[in-house]
């Protein structure tokens, strides 16, 4: 029997979400390029995921997106459209309205718990730039260094024990619970649950240092502590 041409199997994949707080095409491209030129391993041609949340059927999405693909960055996808005539804008040019139904959910109450953690996953030998490690449902521990444009991913915690250079995503399938153990943080990117920082957002008294992050469940934002 021949081989099917096509198979269609379910995927995930880490995506950053650019949240859109300004609909002037060329206030975005300015701070678009001005993030791109702080992490280029990490935002240069990446594709992203747009939420427009914050806008509204005034927006010009024409320009708005051309200011945006002229950034370099290739937009897969829209989220957190609720007005019906800016969603019929984005349609007619052609891209995906998506739902984020975790990035959506407040977080009032304790967060149901995550599928149990059955094993951890260790890695002794330096991650490499272009690498990428998934320590999938489970923690992930690195005894040696990260490098710049490599990517460690866990589903649990990831405890970083050598220099961390590249970026750091734990509680990549919701868990708001992960945390993110460093000896030496001077990430490109720290992620839990989606929440992220790029380099420039980790508070610089941390930068270089030993350092555990997680996230505040009450205002749902990345907080910061000394490693004891």
């Amino acid at each position: 029997m021949s081989q099917t041409p096509i198979e269609l199997k379910g995927s995930s994949f880490t995506l950053s979400v650019v949240h859109l707080h300004d609909s002037q095409p060329e206030v975005i491209y300015q701070a678009l390029q001005e993030k791109i030129e702080q992490a280029p391993a990490f935002l240069k041609n990446a594709p992203v995921v747009i939420n427009v949340a914050a806008l509204t059927a005034e927006t010009d999405w024409i320009k708005l997106q051309q200011a945006i693909s002229s950034t370099g960055l290739r937009v897969v996808g829209i989220s957190g459209c609720k007005d019906e005539a800016l969603k019929k804008a984005i349609a007619q040019a052609g891209l995906p309205l998506l739902s984020e139904g975790k990035e959506q959910r407040k977080v009032v109450e304790p967060v149901a718990a995550a599928p149990a953690v059955v094993k951890t996953k260790v890695i002794n030998t330096p991650i490499r730039s272009g690498q990428q490690i998934y320590a999938r449902n489970c923690d992930l521990i690195v005894t040696s260094s990260v490098s710049a444009g490599a990517e460690v991913i866990a589903d649990g915690n990831i405890h970083i024990y050598g220099m961390m250079r590249g970026r750091a995503l734990a509680g990549v399938s919701g868990d708001v619970q992960s945390q993110i153990f460093c000896t030496h943080l001077a990430a490109e990117l720290v992620s839990i649950a989606g929440r992220y920082w790029l380099s420039d957002q980790i508070p610089e008294p941390y930068f270089g240092q030993s350092a555990r992050i997680n996230l505040n469940l009450l205002d749902n934002v990345l907080t910061i502590k000394p490693l004891d």
